[in-house]
């Protein structure tokens, strides 16, 4: 087991960042991208495993987008390294509506990976823009294969972070689930309050 451990800060406010990214020209969306903000680590610093399949809804997938049991997805499922780790820093598999993103083929193919501007640019060109993002944060044991794969200690959790994207008419567009090891990965969350009426009371 390696002495150091590349550590993965989530912070919520990567999917406003992400978004905006999605507007800039590609070579400024090529220089960095979530996992590089998440890390403090450069592209050249990263390695990448990218796979990309179709699927058929199971009955929560099928819950969460809206759609009938057994509706084509696209499944994609990413794993990236610090290079030279043997662990993972993170594994991330999302979902889409298969014919959704047909619309545009380029987005099929896992050879266009990893896509400057990510899945905010991605969607944009098939004219879906997101406009909130849900994440339920949860802990679990790790199964054997994900102990081997992260290099876990015994005893050591997972961070399992569920997101649901939702555009602008109300669609779910994507569903994703990013496994993190508990020993090297924090999630932080900022929400931003609306200011009170600037009103006295008596």
């Amino acid at each position: 087991m390696g002495e150091s451990r590349q550590r993965l800060r989530r912070v919520s406010d990567r999917y406003q960042w992400e978004k905006d990214r999605a507007l800039l020209p590609e070579e400024e969306r090529r220089g960095s991208g979530a996992t590089e903000r998440d890390t403090g680590l450069t592209r050249e610093d990263l390695d990448f495993q990218i796979q990309f399949s179709t699927t058929r809804a199971t009955a929560g997938l099928a819950k969460r987008f809206g759609v009938r049991e057994g509706t084509k997805l696209l499944r994609r499922t990413y794993r990236t390294w610090r290079r030279g780790d043997a662990a993972p820093l993170s594994l991330v598999r999302s979902w889409l509506p298969y014919d959704l993103v047909a619309a545009n083929p380029a987005l099929l193919s896992a050879e266009n990976e990893p896509w400057p501007g990510g899945t905010h640019h991605q969607l944009s060109t098939i004219g879906v823009e997101i406009d909130r993002v849900v994440d339920e944060v949860t802990v679990r044991r790790p199964s054997r294969a994900e102990r081997t794969l992260f290099d876990l200690t015994p005893g050591t959790a997972l961070l399992v972070v569920r997101k649901t994207s939702i555009d602008t008419t109300g669609r779910v567009a994507e569903v994703a689930e990013t496994v993190l090891p508990g020993d090297r990965a924090e999630v932080v969350s900022t929400i931003r309050l609306h200011r009170w009426p600037d009103t006295r009371r008596g």
